[in-house]
C-alpha cells in the first residue's frame, strides 16, 4: 500500500481531495490531504509575512511528524513549486512526486514568474482573490467534466491565496532532481505537450529526462472534481 500527500492548486484546501482521498482510502492505501496556512479552514492565518518557507514547512513537517516514508507527493496546478521545494527539503522520504496540470519551478524562479506577474491581482498587498472558473475558461483553460453543483462548490469555498509564497523564489539545492516524477496532463495533449517542451515554453522547463514520464488524464484543470476515481486510479499505479 502507499502513502500519498495530496496538495491542492492555489485557493484551495484539503476539501478538494475528499473524493480523491475517499477512493484511495477505499483501497487500503494512506492520503493526507493537506490545507496550507492561510487558504480555506486555515484562511484565518493569511497574513503579509507568510512566504513560501512557511507552506514548505507546513508540507515537511506533516511528513516529518506523522513519520511518513516513501511518500507519493501530489501537488495541483500553482503549488508544483511549493512540491518540488518541499522534496528538495526531505527526499529521502518522497518516493515520487506527481504533477497533476502543474510543474517544478526551476531554481532561482518564484511560482509568480511562471504564471506571469502581470497576470495576478493582489488586494491589500498580500491577498491573491480566487479567479472566477468564468475567466479561467475565456482564458482557455479546460472545465471539461465540472458539474453546475462542481463549479459552484468551487466558487463557493475559494478563499484568497497568500501572495507571499508565490512570490519567494523557490531555492533548491538539487537533492529533488533524480527523484521519480510523473506530470499528469488534464489540459494538453501528449503531442502539444511535447512541442511546448521543444519550444522551451516556462510550464515545461525540467520535464525531461529519465525520471519523468507523462500520463494524460483528457478532463478540466480540476481533475479532482471533473474526474476523481480516474485520477484516484492512475494515482494508484505509484
Amino acid at each position: 500500500m502507499s502513502t500519498y500527500v495530496l496538495v491542492p492548486g492555489l485557493w484551495l484546501g484539503a476539501w478538494a481531495w475528499q473524493q480523491v482521498t475517499h477512493e484511495l482510502r477505499r483501497h487500503g492505501h494512506t492520503a493526507y490531504p493537506v490545507t496550507l496556512t492561510g487558504v480555506a479552514d486555515r484562511e484565518h492565518l493569511n497574513s503579509p509575512a507568510l512566504t513560501l518557507d512557511d507552506h514548505i514547512a507546513d508540507l515537511v513537517n506533516l511528513i516529518t511528524y506523522e513519520d511518513l516514508h516513501d511518500v507519493v507527493l501530489v501537488g495541483h496546478s500553482g503549488n508544483g513549486g511549493l512540491v518540488t521545494a518541499a522534496a528538495d527539503r526531505i527526499p529521502g522520504r518522497i518516493a515520487r512526486l506527481v504533477y497533476v496540470d502543474s510543474g517544478p519551478v526551476p531554481n532561482g524562479l518564484a511560482q509568480i514568474d511562471l504564471m506571469g506577474r502581470e497576470n495576478v491581482a493582489v488586494v491589500d498587498g498580500y491577498r491573491v482573490p480566487f479567479v472566477p472558473l468564468e475567466t479561467h475558461e475565456r482564458a482557455g483553460t479546460r472545465l471539461d467534466g465540472l458539474t453546475p453543483e462542481a463549479r459552484a462548490l468551487i466558487t463557493a469555498r475559494a478563499t484568497d491565496h497568500p501572495l507571499g509564497p508565490l512570490n519567494q523564489p523557490c531555492t533548491l539545492t538539487g537533492a529533488v532532481d533524480k527523484l521519480p516524477k510523473t506530470l499528469v496532463s488534464c489540459t494538453f495533449p501528449l503531442p502539444q505537450i511535447q512541442e511546448l517542451m521543444a519550444q522551451g515554453h516556462p510550464f515545461f522547463t525540467g520535464i525531461n529526462g529519465p525520471e519523468w514520464d507523462i500520463r494524460e488524464l483528457p478532463t478540466s484543470h480540476w481533475p479532482m472534481f471533473s474526474r476523481p476515481i480516474e485520477l484516484a486510479t492512475l494515482l494508484r499505479g505509484f
